[in-house]
């Protein structure tokens, strides 16, 4: 079922009082304050951040990739 707006930031609202994770809530405000400036949020990450999504994205490159349809096949979701 595909949600309205509203309902997803009521869903994140939610999600969000109860998170503990700090490093989490620092990237989400790392989000949230580059949208509300003119600058890259990639100077902003920190170090292990950053070598995270070059991975990722060398998987990609790789095709190290597993589909969504895949995944939700899997697990049952």
């Amino acid at each position: 079922m595909l949600m309205g707006h509203d309902a997803i930031k009521l869903e994140l609202i939610e999600w969000l009082t109860k998170l503990e994770d700090r490093e989490t809530i620092e990237y989400l405000k790392i989000v949230k304050d580059s949208r509300d400036i003119d600058h890259d949020w990639w100077n902003d990450l920190s170090a292990e951040q950053k070598r995270s999504i070059k991975k990722g994205l060398k998987d990609i490159d790789e095709g190290r990739v597993t589909s969504h349809q895949e995944v939700v096949k899997k697990y049952g979701l």
